[in-house]
């Protein structure tokens, strides 16, 4: 019988690697941070590591269970290595499909989980898609939709960098994989935009990369349609169009980031919307359900969490429950999809998305 983890390492202590740090400690594991530049005041030990040096790294894994990757996308790839060359469970928060292609490859010799793309979307959006669809016996289409926007928006963006800027960039510009009348396809970002209503706030939705993760290979032959989008307040899309591509902006996506942060800075009353739709036929009749939530910032041990930071941060401590109560495989690449909503709602981590209070303990 395999024994539940206890030992968990969380690379990059930004405020989302702080929060999935808080609330692994809180659910009774031992939990050690690491970054480049530690912060102070931290309720659980951290070290300063430069994960560049895959030697140091390997040392600071050695004797862990598991490890948790909130760094940026572009060294998960190389602490997924490690991870697997030591032996330990690897998590990550990834929307990068080359990076995740890496790992997928990686996973195949495993004697651990690899399990990138565990956040928001990926991650979260993809387990309620999938279980929506479990509801149908034939699939005519699956549409997920997230957006983290200020609830607040000003300006003619209606927009504010509460997430990584490489990885917002990367989603505008980078192409979509999509499932369009049966085919397995690649389309354009920043197109297929439509009108999108929730809570009488009227938003729109257009192609991003990467939000699906691998639902596309695993849905193939099972829908005629399936797509990922990100929703934004209206006009949003038609400018973003014009930075990128009029301005030439996607010349120097760097570049881009710095302005775009610099024009649009976090904030802290944000709003995360998830809308996922599945339509198809329960036996002869033709049906359609729904989730749709607005998620807001969290109190959490008196301090107030933004929702994105929230709700992602939520999202990899709850499948990492789940690998720990053997609710999940002990080995190999986990997709977000094959893991069940139900047992997702009930962890420690995935009541938060109930509006409950944390559950403080891993289920065994």
């Amino acid at each position: 019988m395999r024994r539940p983890l206890e030992a968990v390492t969380v690379l990059g202590l930004g405020k989302v690697g702080c929060l999935v740090a808080g609330l692994l400690q809180k659910t009774g594991l031992r939990v050690r941070g690491a970054d480049a530049c530690p912060p102070e005041g931290l309720t659980f030990p951290a070290e300063a590591l430069d994960v560049s040096r895959p030697g140091a790294l390997a040392a600071r894994l050695e004797g862990q269970d598991a490890v948790v990757s909130c760094l940026p996308y572009h060294f998960n790839a190389e602490v997924a290595a490690v991870a697997h060359r030591v032996g330990v469970h690897y998590f990550d928060l990834t929307e990068d499909v080359a990076t995740t292609r890496a790992i997928r490859e990686m996973s195949r010799t495993a004697a651990s989980v690899m399990a990138p793309q565990c956040g928001l979307a990926p991650g979260f959006i993809a387990i309620v898609g999938a279980s929506l669809a479990e509801g149908f016996d034939r699939i005519r289409s699956i549409k997920l939709r997230v957006g983290a926007l200020p609830q607040h928006p000003t300006g003619l963006l209606g927009y504010a960098f509460n997430w990584s800027p490489e990885g917002v960039v990367n989603e505008y510009l980078n192409d979509c994989e999509v499932i369009e009348n049966g085919q397995h396809k690649w389309v354009s970002p920043m197109e297929w935009i439509e009108k999108i209503v929730i809570k009488g706030v009227q938003l729109e939705a257009f192609t991003t990369s990467g939000g699906l993760g691998t639902m596309c290979e695993t849905y193939l032959g099972r829908v005629e349609n399936l797509d990922y989008k990100s929703i934004r307040y209206p006009g949003h899309v038609d400018l973003m169009n014009f930075f990128f591509h009029e301005l030439l902006m996607r010349e120097d996506r760097k570049k881009a980031g710095e302005i775009l942060v610099h024009a649009k800075p976090p904030v802290n009353e944000d709003v995360v919307y998830v809308h996922a739709s599945v339509e198809g036929w329960k036996g002869k009749v033709l049906s359609r359900d729904e989730f749709v939530k607005a998620y807001f910032p969290l109190d959490l041990d008196g301090r107030q969490w933004r929702a994105i930071a929230w709700t992602t941060a939520a999202s990899v401590c709850a499948v990492l429950e789940l690998v720990s109560a053997g609710k999940l495989p002990d080995r190999g690449f986990i997709k977000q999809e094959a893991i069940p909503l139900a047992d997702f709602l009930e962890t420690a981590n995935g009541r938060l998305y109930r509006g409950e209070p944390h559950g403080g303990s891993i289920p065994r």
